[in-house]
Formats: C-alpha cells, sequence, structure tokens
C-alpha cells in the first residue's frame, strides 16, 4: 500500500506537481483504502489526521489526480463519483444495483474485445473500463 502512494507521488512530483500535506495524505488514503472511497469519506478519514483537508481541496486534489491520470474515477451506478489509484492495476467492475457491492475483476477478457471491436473498425483503442450492473449473488436469492 505505501508503495502505491509513493509510485503515485513520485509520478506527480516527476510531472512538476507539488506535494502538499493534505496532497500526500489523499494519497495515503486511497493508498489505504479497501473499498472504493467517494470525496466525502476521503475527506471526513482526513479529518481524523493532522492535515486536515477542506472538503474543496480534497475535490481540486482528486480532480488534479485524475488529470495528471494518478486516480481513476469511478461512478460505480451512483450519482456521486468514487476514486481509487491507478496504480491498483488494471481490473473492471460488476456493481449489484440492490446492495451496492462492488466486485473487482480482472479486465483482460474485456480489453480484448475491446482490441478486437477496434481493429474490426480500424480504431486503436487507448484505454477501456468496463463497469458491469446486476445483482450479485446474495441479492438474487
Amino acid at each position: 500500500m505505501e508503495d502505491m502512494a509513493a509510485s503515485s507521488e513520485r509520478r506527480l512530483r516527476q510531472a512538476g506537481i507539488r506535494m502538499t500535506a493534505q496532497r500526500k495524505l489523499v494519497l495515503d488514503i486511497l493508498a489505504r483504502a479497501s473499498s472504493h472511497l467517494n470525496a466525502s469519506e476521503i475527506y471526513e478519514r482526513g479529518q481524523r489526521q493532522d492535515a486536515r483537508p477542506s472538503l474543496a481541496t480534497v475535490y481540486r486534489t482528486l480532480n488534479l489526480f485524475k488529470n495528471r491520470g494518478v486516480v481513476r474515477e469511478l461512478h460505480l451506478n451512483e450519482k456521486h463519483h468514487h476514486y481509487e489509484l491507478r496504480s491498483k492495476g488494471d481490473h473492471s467492475h460488476l456493481v449489484c444495483r440492490k446492495c451496492g457491492r462492488v466486485i473487482e475483476v480482472d479486465s483482460a477478457p474485456f480489453v480484448a474485445a475491446a482490441t478486437a471491436t477496434g481493429e474490426a473498425y480500424g480504431f486503436e483503442i487507448a484505454s477501456a473500463h468496463v463497469e458491469l450492473a446486476g445483482y450479485c449473488a446474495d441479492c438474487r436469492q
């Protein structure tokens, strides 16, 4: 987890981004997260620590990180966005419409299908993210 935050911080520094205490805090919170967090959850976790960023700072930081390719913004079938570090690896999401559970799955089959579709139309796929909504095994019973 520390490695994810450190590698993301290194990428940002190489891009000329100054690493403030609040930015480091947001990176650390995302690296330690066991689930996908929204901005309010990141803000609440930050309030429990020394840096105490404002909610506006959290949103600005997430936007900066997203624009620099360090953070992925996810919709997860909800009105607000969730965030995760891109260094967590390529994966897609299965989102339960009833309980909201999010299951991370390997993206390789989806990337292969997207690449094949792109090739069929003479289109080069630069990135792909798949989010499938449905019902988990618990909610189907």
